[in-house]
Protein backbone atom coordinates (compact mmCIF):
# COMPACT_ATOMS: atom_id res chain seq x y z
CA UNK A 1 0.00 0.00 0.00
CA UNK A 2 1.51 3.33 -0.64
CA UNK A 3 1.34 6.11 2.55
CA UNK A 4 -0.34 8.55 -0.14
CA UNK A 5 -3.56 6.40 -0.50
CA UNK A 6 -4.24 6.68 3.64
CA UNK A 7 -5.55 9.52 4.94
CA UNK A 8 -3.73 9.32 8.00
CA UNK A 9 -5.10 13.46 9.37
CA UNK A 10 -8.51 12.02 9.12
CA UNK A 11 -7.79 8.64 11.05
CA UNK A 12 -5.88 10.73 13.77
CA UNK A 13 -8.87 12.97 14.11
CA UNK A 14 -10.89 10.45 14.56
CA UNK A 15 -8.36 8.78 16.89
CA UNK A 16 -7.84 5.50 15.15
CA UNK A 17 -4.41 5.41 16.73
CA UNK A 18 -4.07 1.95 16.77
CA UNK A 19 -5.16 1.79 13.30
CA UNK A 20 -2.86 4.23 12.15
CA UNK A 21 0.34 1.98 14.26
CA UNK A 22 -1.01 -1.07 11.89
CA UNK A 23 -0.98 0.45 8.38
CA UNK A 24 2.37 1.94 9.09
CA UNK A 25 3.83 -1.28 10.28
CA UNK A 26 2.38 -3.85 8.22
CA UNK A 27 1.38 -2.35 5.20
CA UNK A 28 4.08 0.20 4.49
CA UNK A 29 7.47 -1.64 3.07
CA UNK A 30 10.47 -0.56 4.43
CA UNK A 31 11.61 1.91 1.82
CA UNK A 32 8.13 4.20 2.38
CA UNK A 33 9.10 4.77 5.70
CA UNK A 34 9.86 8.26 6.29
CA UNK A 35 10.88 10.10 9.30
CA UNK A 36 7.53 12.45 9.58
CA UNK A 37 5.36 8.27 9.83
CA UNK A 38 7.71 7.29 12.56
CA UNK A 39 7.31 10.27 14.04
CA UNK A 40 3.49 9.60 13.97
CA UNK A 41 3.71 6.41 14.91
CA UNK A 42 5.11 7.51 18.32
CA UNK A 43 2.85 10.16 18.66
CA UNK A 44 0.12 7.37 18.41
CA UNK A 45 1.63 5.07 20.96
CA UNK A 46 1.59 8.10 23.55
CA UNK A 47 -1.93 8.43 23.36
CA UNK A 48 -3.02 4.76 23.44
CA UNK A 49 -1.22 4.18 26.70
CA UNK A 50 0.77 5.78 29.22
CA UNK A 51 2.83 2.55 30.64
CA UNK A 52 6.27 2.51 30.15
CA UNK A 53 6.30 -0.66 27.65
CA UNK A 54 4.22 1.59 25.54
CA UNK A 55 6.29 4.82 26.26
CA UNK A 56 10.08 3.01 25.14
CA UNK A 57 8.27 1.78 21.67
CA UNK A 58 7.51 5.78 21.10
CA UNK A 59 10.61 6.86 22.34
CA UNK A 60 13.01 4.37 20.14
CA UNK A 61 10.21 5.80 17.26
CA UNK A 62 10.89 9.40 17.95
CA UNK A 63 14.90 8.57 18.06
CA UNK A 64 14.55 6.53 14.59
CA UNK A 65 12.62 9.44 13.26
CA UNK A 66 14.83 11.93 14.39
CA UNK A 67 18.28 9.98 13.25
CA UNK A 68 16.21 9.13 10.01
CA UNK A 69 16.01 12.69 9.06
CA UNK A 70 18.52 14.57 6.61
CA UNK A 71 17.21 17.53 7.35
CA UNK A 72 17.73 18.27 11.07
CA UNK A 73 15.81 21.85 10.89
CA UNK A 74 12.72 19.55 9.90
CA UNK A 75 12.69 17.22 12.98
CA UNK A 76 11.85 19.73 15.73
CA UNK A 77 8.59 18.02 16.37
CA UNK A 78 10.48 14.77 16.81
CA UNK A 79 13.28 16.42 19.29
CA UNK A 80 9.91 17.59 21.48
CA UNK A 81 7.80 14.52 21.48
CA UNK A 82 11.47 12.52 22.56
CA UNK A 83 12.19 14.99 25.14
CA UNK A 84 8.53 14.46 26.86
CA UNK A 85 8.02 10.90 26.36
CA UNK A 86 11.07 10.40 28.16
CA UNK A 87 10.30 12.39 30.88
CA UNK A 88 6.86 10.88 31.01
CA UNK A 89 9.13 7.44 31.02
CA UNK A 90 11.68 8.93 33.94
CA UNK A 91 9.05 9.96 36.25
CA UNK A 92 7.06 6.63 35.84
CA UNK A 93 9.95 5.05 36.80
CA UNK A 94 11.30 7.45 39.93
CA UNK A 95 7.53 6.84 40.93
CA UNK A 96 7.48 3.76 40.85
CA UNK A 97 10.78 2.71 42.32
CA UNK A 98 11.50 5.63 44.45
CA UNK A 99 15.27 5.38 43.01
CA UNK A 100 17.62 7.15 40.98
CA UNK A 101 17.83 5.89 37.45
CA UNK A 102 21.89 4.23 37.70
CA UNK A 103 21.95 4.97 33.69
CA UNK A 104 22.67 8.39 31.93
CA UNK A 105 19.00 8.06 30.49
CA UNK A 106 19.18 11.27 29.18
CA UNK A 107 22.72 11.02 27.12
CA UNK A 108 21.61 11.03 23.90
CA UNK A 109 18.96 14.04 24.31
CA UNK A 110 22.00 15.86 25.58
CA UNK A 111 23.53 14.92 22.26
CA UNK A 112 20.94 16.17 20.33
CA UNK A 113 20.68 19.53 22.22
CA UNK A 114 24.69 20.32 22.15
CA UNK A 115 24.44 19.34 18.56
CA UNK A 116 21.48 22.09 17.40
CA UNK A 117 21.39 24.42 20.26
CA UNK A 118 20.71 27.20 17.42
CA UNK A 119 17.21 25.08 16.99
CA UNK A 120 16.24 25.44 21.21
CA UNK A 121 17.56 29.40 21.10
CA UNK A 122 15.01 30.03 18.47
CA UNK A 123 12.11 27.87 20.22
CA UNK A 124 10.11 28.58 23.10
CA UNK A 125 8.84 24.91 23.16
CA UNK A 126 12.19 23.29 23.03
CA UNK A 127 13.76 25.96 25.70
CA UNK A 128 10.76 24.53 28.03
CA UNK A 129 11.21 20.97 26.74
CA UNK A 130 15.14 21.00 27.70
CA UNK A 131 15.01 22.90 30.86
CA UNK A 132 12.55 19.66 31.96
CA UNK A 133 15.67 17.61 31.33
CA UNK A 134 18.21 19.78 32.97
CA UNK A 135 16.10 19.63 35.97
CA UNK A 136 16.16 16.01 36.46
CA UNK A 137 20.01 16.11 35.30
CA UNK A 138 20.78 18.44 38.16
CA UNK A 139 22.25 20.98 35.86
CA UNK A 140 21.07 24.32 37.94
CA UNK A 141 23.52 26.72 35.61
CA UNK A 142 21.16 25.26 32.78
CA UNK A 143 18.43 25.49 34.90
CA UNK A 144 18.53 28.84 35.99
CA UNK A 145 20.31 30.03 32.46
CA UNK A 146 16.93 28.73 30.59
CA UNK A 147 14.29 30.10 33.34
CA UNK A 148 15.78 33.34 32.33
CA UNK A 149 15.35 33.31 28.55
CA UNK A 150 12.22 31.81 28.96
CA UNK A 151 11.16 34.40 31.39
CA UNK A 152 12.24 37.41 29.25
CA UNK A 153 9.82 36.00 26.93
CA UNK A 154 6.93 34.91 28.70
CA UNK A 155 5.66 37.50 31.40
CA UNK A 156 4.03 34.93 33.62
CA UNK A 157 5.05 35.14 37.09
CA UNK A 158 5.38 31.41 37.74
CA UNK A 159 9.08 30.76 36.01
CA UNK A 160 10.26 34.60 37.45
CA UNK A 161 9.54 32.73 40.71
CA UNK A 162 11.32 29.52 39.54
CA UNK A 163 14.27 31.93 38.41
CA UNK A 164 14.70 32.96 41.80
CA UNK A 165 14.11 30.03 43.39
CA UNK A 166 17.23 28.11 41.98
CA UNK A 167 19.56 30.75 42.24
CA UNK A 168 19.09 29.69 46.24
CA UNK A 169 21.61 26.61 44.79
CA UNK A 170 24.01 28.84 43.71
CA UNK A 171 26.85 31.31 44.63
CA UNK A 172 25.96 33.56 41.82
CA UNK A 173 23.74 36.08 43.57
CA UNK A 174 24.24 38.54 46.59
CA UNK A 175 20.99 38.88 49.02
CA UNK A 176 20.77 42.29 47.64
CA UNK A 177 20.03 40.25 44.15
CA UNK A 178 17.44 38.16 45.69
CA UNK A 179 15.96 41.52 46.70
CA UNK A 180 16.09 42.99 43.15
CA UNK A 181 14.55 40.10 41.44
CA UNK A 182 11.47 39.15 43.87
CA UNK A 183 10.44 42.80 43.79
CA UNK A 184 10.15 42.38 40.39
CA UNK A 185 8.34 39.06 40.65
CA UNK A 186 6.38 41.38 42.79
CA UNK A 187 5.49 43.08 39.89
CA UNK A 188 4.46 40.14 37.30
CA UNK A 189 2.22 39.13 39.76
CA UNK A 190 -1.70 39.88 39.13
CA UNK A 191 -3.90 42.20 40.88
CA UNK A 192 -7.59 41.30 40.23
CA UNK A 193 -10.22 43.92 40.24
CA UNK A 194 -11.69 44.89 43.25
CA UNK A 195 -15.53 44.27 41.91
CA UNK A 196 -14.49 40.32 41.54
CA UNK A 197 -13.33 39.83 45.12
CA UNK A 198 -15.43 39.65 48.34
CA UNK A 199 -15.07 42.79 50.51
CA UNK A 200 -11.93 42.69 52.98
CA UNK A 201 -13.25 41.74 56.38
CA UNK A 202 -11.43 41.14 59.16
CA UNK A 203 -13.01 41.35 62.51
CA UNK A 204 -11.43 41.16 66.00
CA UNK A 205 -13.03 38.34 67.78
CA UNK A 206 -12.25 37.26 70.83
CA UNK A 207 -10.02 34.66 69.45
CA UNK A 208 -7.30 35.32 66.78
CA UNK A 209 -8.27 33.79 63.08
CA UNK A 210 -4.82 32.37 61.72
CA UNK A 211 -4.48 30.37 58.32
CA UNK A 212 -1.84 28.49 57.04
CA UNK A 213 -1.29 27.52 53.00
CA UNK A 214 0.54 24.95 51.96
CA UNK A 215 1.04 22.34 49.15
CA UNK A 216 3.08 20.05 51.02
CA UNK A 217 0.47 18.92 54.49
CA UNK A 218 0.82 15.42 52.96
CA UNK A 219 2.66 12.01 54.19
CA UNK A 220 6.51 12.58 54.87
CA UNK A 221 6.64 15.93 53.84
CA UNK A 222 9.42 17.99 55.68
CA UNK A 223 6.98 21.40 56.86
CA UNK A 224 4.74 18.54 58.29
CA UNK A 225 7.50 17.84 61.02
CA UNK A 226 7.59 21.59 61.64
CA UNK A 227 4.12 22.85 61.44
CA UNK A 228 2.65 19.82 63.51
CA UNK A 229 5.03 21.62 66.40
CA UNK A 230 2.63 24.41 66.31
CA UNK A 231 -0.67 22.76 65.81
CA UNK A 232 -0.43 20.55 68.50
CA UNK A 233 0.28 22.61 70.40
CA UNK A 234 -2.00 25.79 70.41
CA UNK A 235 -4.27 27.14 73.21
CA UNK A 236 -7.79 26.92 71.94
CA UNK A 237 -9.16 29.66 73.91
CA UNK A 238 -7.15 31.79 72.16
CA UNK A 239 -6.65 30.67 68.33
CA UNK A 240 -8.58 29.53 65.78
CA UNK A 241 -6.62 27.94 63.15
CA UNK A 242 -7.62 27.01 59.16
CA UNK A 243 -5.51 24.93 57.09
CA UNK A 244 -5.92 25.86 52.95
CA UNK A 245 -4.34 22.73 51.12
CA UNK A 246 -3.28 23.50 47.86
CA UNK A 247 -3.12 19.89 47.03
CA UNK A 248 -4.78 17.45 46.06
CA UNK A 249 -3.17 14.39 47.83
CA UNK A 250 -5.63 13.29 50.80
CA UNK A 251 -3.75 10.67 53.07
CA UNK A 252 -3.59 10.15 56.58
CA UNK A 253 -1.24 13.11 57.62
CA UNK A 254 -3.56 15.35 55.82
CA UNK A 255 -6.61 13.79 58.22
CA UNK A 256 -4.50 13.75 61.22
CA UNK A 257 -3.78 17.84 60.67
CA UNK A 258 -7.16 18.43 60.09
CA UNK A 259 -8.09 16.99 64.00
CA UNK A 260 -6.30 19.66 65.14
CA UNK A 261 -7.41 22.93 63.66
CA UNK A 262 -10.99 24.64 63.78
CA UNK A 263 -11.61 24.19 59.64
CA UNK A 264 -10.04 23.19 56.47
CA UNK A 265 -10.60 23.91 52.85
CA UNK A 266 -8.76 22.44 49.63
CA UNK A 267 -7.99 25.08 47.34
CA UNK A 268 -6.08 23.25 44.13
CA UNK A 269 -8.90 23.02 42.18
CA UNK A 270 -10.19 26.61 42.78
CA UNK A 271 -8.46 29.59 40.24
CA UNK A 272 -7.07 32.77 41.92
CA UNK A 273 -10.47 34.69 42.78
CA UNK A 274 -12.41 31.37 43.85
CA UNK A 275 -9.77 30.99 46.25
CA UNK A 276 -8.84 34.13 47.32
CA UNK A 277 -12.86 34.87 48.12
CA UNK A 278 -13.35 31.40 49.77
CA UNK A 279 -10.23 32.37 51.84
CA UNK A 280 -11.71 36.26 52.63
CA UNK A 281 -15.20 35.07 53.77
CA UNK A 282 -13.41 33.03 56.53
CA UNK A 283 -12.29 36.47 58.07
CA UNK A 284 -9.22 35.61 58.74
CA UNK A 285 -6.47 37.83 60.98
CA UNK A 286 -3.13 35.77 59.91
CA UNK A 287 -2.31 34.21 57.29
CA UNK A 288 0.68 32.26 57.19
CA UNK A 289 2.42 31.23 53.86
CA UNK A 290 4.15 27.85 54.40
CA UNK A 291 5.43 27.83 50.58
CA UNK A 292 7.20 31.20 49.25
CA UNK A 293 8.53 30.86 46.05
CA UNK A 294 8.61 26.97 45.78
CA UNK A 295 6.50 24.95 43.66
CA UNK A 296 2.94 24.94 43.74
CA UNK A 297 2.99 28.14 45.46
CA UNK A 298 0.15 30.64 45.62
CA UNK A 299 1.59 33.99 45.70
CA UNK A 300 -1.15 35.68 43.49
CA UNK A 301 -3.55 34.85 46.67
CA UNK A 302 -0.87 37.08 48.58
CA UNK A 303 -0.66 39.67 46.52
CA UNK A 304 -4.43 40.59 46.76
CA UNK A 305 -4.53 39.70 50.78
CA UNK A 306 -6.05 37.62 52.20
CA UNK A 307 -5.74 38.74 55.86
CA UNK A 308 -4.50 42.14 57.46
CA UNK A 309 -1.43 40.16 58.52
CA UNK A 310 0.86 38.03 55.78
CA UNK A 311 3.55 36.05 57.15
CA UNK A 312 5.79 33.71 55.38
CA UNK A 313 7.87 31.21 57.60
CA UNK A 314 9.23 27.88 57.11
CA UNK A 315 9.02 26.27 53.23
CA UNK A 316 11.35 29.06 52.00
CA UNK A 317 14.33 30.38 53.43
CA UNK A 318 14.73 33.84 51.89
CA UNK A 319 12.98 37.20 50.79
CA UNK A 320 9.54 36.50 48.61
CA UNK A 321 9.37 40.54 47.21
CA UNK A 322 5.60 41.04 47.46
CA UNK A 323 5.04 44.51 49.27
CA UNK A 324 1.56 42.25 50.73
CA UNK A 325 3.62 40.07 52.68
CA UNK A 326 4.25 41.95 56.18
CA UNK A 327 6.64 40.31 57.64
CA UNK A 328 9.15 37.10 57.50
CA UNK A 329 10.09 34.94 61.01
CA UNK A 330 13.42 34.34 61.53
CA UNK A 331 16.06 34.01 64.56
CA UNK A 332 18.85 35.94 65.48
CA UNK A 333 21.14 33.81 64.06
CA UNK A 334 19.82 34.25 60.49
CA UNK A 335 19.44 37.65 59.43
CA UNK A 336 21.57 40.87 61.20
CA UNK A 337 20.13 43.76 61.84
CA UNK A 338 22.06 45.60 59.42
CA UNK A 339 20.88 43.32 56.42
CA UNK A 340 17.05 43.56 57.04
CA UNK A 341 17.01 46.49 54.48
CA UNK A 342 17.73 43.20 51.92
CA UNK A 343 14.27 41.47 52.69
CA UNK A 344 11.03 43.24 51.63
CA UNK A 345 9.49 41.99 54.70
CA UNK A 346 9.78 43.32 58.14
CA UNK A 347 11.89 40.48 60.56
CA UNK A 348 10.45 38.70 62.94
CA UNK A 349 13.14 37.32 65.68
CA UNK A 350 11.94 34.48 67.42
CA UNK A 351 13.93 34.11 70.53
CA UNK A 352 16.04 30.90 69.83
CA UNK A 353 15.29 28.84 66.98
CA UNK A 354 13.20 29.54 63.17
CA UNK A 355 12.34 26.08 63.59
CA UNK A 356 11.01 23.24 66.08
CA UNK A 357 10.79 19.55 64.39
CA UNK A 358 8.17 17.40 66.01
CA UNK A 359 10.31 13.66 65.98
CA UNK A 360 9.52 10.94 64.93
CA UNK A 361 7.41 7.70 66.18
CA UNK A 362 8.96 4.93 67.36
CA UNK A 363 11.71 4.38 70.37
CA UNK A 364 14.68 7.08 69.93
CA UNK A 365 17.83 4.64 70.07
CA UNK A 366 21.77 5.36 70.73
CA UNK A 367 23.43 4.55 67.44
CA UNK A 368 27.11 3.63 67.77
CA UNK A 369 29.46 5.18 65.14
CA UNK A 370 30.12 2.66 62.67
CA UNK A 371 33.72 3.84 62.75
CA UNK A 372 33.96 1.04 65.25
CA UNK A 373 33.39 -1.64 63.33
CA UNK A 374 34.64 -0.38 59.36
CA UNK A 375 37.97 1.37 61.00
CA UNK A 376 37.20 4.06 58.54
CA UNK A 377 35.36 7.22 58.52
CA UNK A 378 32.02 7.44 56.56
CA UNK A 379 30.88 10.98 55.77
CA UNK A 380 27.15 11.52 54.47
CA UNK A 381 24.78 13.66 53.18
CA UNK A 382 21.14 12.81 52.28
CA UNK A 383 20.39 16.41 50.89
CA UNK A 384 18.67 17.21 47.63
CA UNK A 385 21.24 16.57 44.89
CA UNK A 386 20.27 20.23 43.58
CA UNK A 387 22.13 21.66 46.76
CA UNK A 388 25.80 19.64 45.84
CA UNK A 389 27.04 22.44 43.45
CA UNK A 390 29.87 22.65 42.00
CA UNK A 391 32.00 24.42 45.08
CA UNK A 392 30.33 21.43 47.46
CA UNK A 393 31.79 18.76 45.35
CA UNK A 394 35.54 20.69 45.95
CA UNK A 395 35.34 20.92 49.50
CA UNK A 396 33.98 17.86 50.05
CA UNK A 397 36.49 16.12 48.15
CA UNK A 398 39.36 17.32 49.74
CA UNK A 399 37.90 16.33 52.43
CA UNK A 400 37.73 12.75 51.25
CA UNK A 401 41.73 12.72 49.76
CA UNK A 402 42.62 13.65 53.26
CA UNK A 403 40.94 11.43 55.42
CA UNK A 404 42.43 8.27 54.88
CA UNK A 405 40.28 5.65 53.64
CA UNK A 406 37.33 7.71 54.15
CA UNK A 407 34.04 7.22 52.22
CA UNK A 408 30.71 9.59 51.53
CA UNK A 409 27.67 8.38 51.70
CA UNK A 410 25.32 10.11 49.16
CA UNK A 411 21.28 9.67 48.92
CA UNK A 412 18.43 12.13 47.55
CA UNK A 413 14.56 11.73 47.31
CA UNK A 414 14.35 13.71 43.98
CA UNK A 415 14.15 12.42 40.66
CA UNK A 416 17.25 12.29 39.08
CA UNK A 417 20.35 10.55 37.61
CA UNK A 418 23.37 10.58 38.80
CA UNK A 419 25.89 10.77 36.01
CA UNK A 420 26.63 14.32 35.86
CA UNK A 421 27.55 14.09 39.67
CA UNK A 422 29.33 11.14 38.96
CA UNK A 423 31.88 12.87 36.27
CA UNK A 424 32.43 15.73 38.88
CA UNK A 425 33.46 13.32 41.72
CA UNK A 426 36.06 11.34 39.09
CA UNK A 427 36.96 14.92 37.64
CA UNK A 428 38.45 15.51 41.52
CA UNK A 429 39.79 12.06 41.61
CA UNK A 430 37.03 10.13 44.43
CA UNK A 431 34.31 8.41 42.85
CA UNK A 432 35.75 5.28 44.20
CA UNK A 433 35.05 6.60 47.58
CA UNK A 434 31.39 7.38 46.58
CA UNK A 435 28.63 5.27 47.40
CA UNK A 436 25.02 6.47 45.93
CA UNK A 437 22.20 5.21 48.00
CA UNK A 438 19.36 4.14 46.92
CA UNK A 439 15.69 6.34 47.92
CA UNK A 440 13.53 4.26 50.70
CA UNK A 441 9.79 4.25 50.04
CA UNK A 442 9.88 3.11 53.69
CA UNK A 443 10.66 6.09 56.00
CA UNK A 444 12.21 3.46 59.04
CA UNK A 445 14.40 2.67 56.17
CA UNK A 446 15.61 6.13 55.19
CA UNK A 447 16.10 6.96 58.93
CA UNK A 448 17.93 3.37 59.48
CA UNK A 449 20.39 4.81 56.10
CA UNK A 450 22.10 7.27 58.94
CA UNK A 451 23.06 4.21 61.02
CA UNK A 452 26.10 4.12 58.18
CA UNK A 453 27.54 7.46 58.81
CA UNK A 454 29.94 8.72 61.37
CA UNK A 455 29.53 12.33 60.42
CA UNK A 456 27.04 13.95 58.35
CA UNK A 457 28.07 17.41 55.58
CA UNK A 458 25.94 20.50 55.13
CA UNK A 459 25.70 21.38 51.65
CA UNK A 460 26.01 25.45 51.04
CA UNK A 461 25.20 27.78 50.51
CA UNK A 462 21.25 25.99 50.27
CA UNK A 463 21.36 24.28 53.71
CA UNK A 464 20.01 21.08 54.89
CA UNK A 465 17.14 21.56 57.14
CA UNK A 466 15.03 18.40 57.63
CA UNK A 467 18.05 16.11 56.33
CA UNK A 468 20.37 18.14 59.55
CA UNK A 469 17.07 17.61 61.94
CA UNK A 470 17.18 13.72 60.66
CA UNK A 471 20.96 13.19 60.99
CA UNK A 472 20.82 14.94 64.48
CA UNK A 473 17.81 12.92 65.87
CA UNK A 474 19.73 9.80 64.93
CA UNK A 475 22.73 11.19 66.79
CA UNK A 476 25.06 12.07 63.79
CA UNK A 477 26.53 15.64 64.23
CA UNK A 478 26.60 17.69 61.35
CA UNK A 479 29.34 19.58 60.05
CA UNK A 480 27.95 23.10 58.31
CA UNK A 481 29.34 26.44 56.95
CA UNK A 482 28.27 29.52 58.05
CA UNK A 483 26.62 32.16 55.46
CA UNK A 484 25.59 35.45 53.94
CA UNK A 485 21.79 34.92 54.38
CA UNK A 486 18.88 33.36 55.79
CA UNK A 487 18.99 30.53 53.24
CA UNK A 488 22.73 30.08 54.06
CA UNK A 489 22.70 30.24 57.80
CA UNK A 490 20.27 27.88 58.50
CA UNK A 491 22.74 25.23 59.45
CA UNK A 492 24.63 27.27 61.74
CA UNK A 493 21.53 28.26 63.58
CA UNK A 494 20.75 24.64 63.96
CA UNK A 495 24.59 24.00 65.67
CA UNK A 496 24.46 27.25 67.27
CA UNK A 497 21.39 26.14 69.08
CA UNK A 498 22.63 22.44 69.75
CA UNK A 499 25.52 24.33 71.40
CA UNK A 500 27.95 22.94 68.82
CA UNK A 501 29.33 26.00 67.51
CA UNK A 502 32.53 23.92 67.14
CA UNK A 503 31.21 22.47 63.90
CA UNK A 504 29.97 25.66 62.03
CA UNK A 505 32.77 26.57 59.29
CA UNK A 506 33.01 30.12 58.90
CA UNK A 507 34.61 29.74 55.14
CA UNK A 508 35.28 26.90 53.11
CA UNK A 509 38.70 26.10 54.43
CA UNK A 510 37.60 26.28 58.30
CA UNK A 511 34.85 23.92 56.98
CA UNK A 512 37.43 21.34 55.36
CA UNK A 513 39.29 21.87 59.62
CA UNK A 514 36.22 21.11 61.25
CA UNK A 515 35.47 17.71 59.53
CA UNK A 516 38.98 16.79 59.57
CA UNK A 517 39.30 17.48 62.98
CA UNK A 518 36.45 15.73 64.36
CA UNK A 519 37.11 12.81 61.73
CA UNK A 520 40.90 12.35 63.15
CA UNK A 521 39.66 12.22 66.92
CA UNK A 522 37.31 9.35 67.17
CA UNK A 523 37.53 9.77 70.94
CA UNK A 524 36.06 13.17 70.55
CA UNK A 525 33.39 11.73 67.59
CA UNK A 526 32.13 9.14 69.96
CA UNK A 527 31.66 12.10 73.04
CA UNK A 528 30.04 14.22 70.45
CA UNK A 529 27.57 11.49 69.43
CA UNK A 530 26.83 10.40 73.08
CA UNK A 531 25.80 13.97 73.86
CA UNK A 532 23.68 14.49 70.66
CA UNK A 533 21.72 11.52 71.89
CA UNK A 534 21.34 12.41 75.58
CA UNK A 535 21.10 15.97 74.87
CA UNK A 536 19.43 16.85 71.32
CA UNK A 537 16.09 16.55 72.03
CA UNK A 538 16.02 19.47 75.35
CA UNK A 539 17.52 21.75 73.07
CA UNK A 540 15.26 24.34 71.02
CA UNK A 541 15.58 22.04 68.16
CA UNK A 542 13.13 19.54 69.58
CA UNK A 543 11.19 21.37 72.87
CA UNK A 544 7.81 21.74 70.78
CA UNK A 545 6.02 23.42 73.65
CA UNK A 546 8.45 26.04 74.11
CA UNK A 547 9.04 26.55 70.50
CA UNK A 548 4.84 26.73 70.24
CA UNK A 549 4.60 29.38 73.05
CA UNK A 550 7.59 31.59 71.48
CA UNK A 551 5.60 31.44 68.01
CA UNK A 552 2.08 32.24 69.12
CA UNK A 553 3.54 35.07 71.80
CA UNK A 554 5.23 36.66 68.58
CA UNK A 555 1.70 36.22 66.83
CA UNK A 556 -0.19 38.33 69.26
CA UNK A 557 2.05 40.67 69.64
CA UNK A 558 1.68 41.50 65.96
CA UNK A 559 -1.76 41.42 65.62
CA UNK A 560 -2.02 43.64 69.14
Amino acid sequence: MSKQTVDFLNLFKQKKYLTIISIIENQISVTQITPGLLNLRGVCRMMLSKSNDTIKLAINDFKESYRMETDKSKSLDQIKNLINASIIFFDNEYTKNKNVLKSDFFNEINSIYEENKQFFENSLDLKKNILKVFKRTLSVKNVTEYLKKISRTESDSDTFASYIYFNNYLYDWSQSDYLENSQILDNKLIKYPTKELLNFVSRKDEKIKLGFISSDIRSKHSVTYFLRTLISNYDKNKFKIYLYHNHDVEDDTTKEFEKYVFKSLRISKLDDIEAINAIRKDEINIVIDLNGLSSNHRLNLLKNRLAPIQILWCGYTNTCGLTEVDYLMVDKNLIKPNEEKFYSEKIIYLPNIWNCHSGYNGERLENQSPLKKNGYVTFGSFNNFKKINDEVIEVWSQILKKVKNSRLFLKTSVATTQELYKKKFENQGVLDSITFLDYSNNFTDHLNDYKKIDIALDTFPWNGVTTSFEAIWMNVPVIVMNGYNFNSRCGSSININLGFQNLIGDDKEDYIKKALSLANDEKGLQELRKKLYENALKTPLFDQKKFANDFFSSLQKIFN
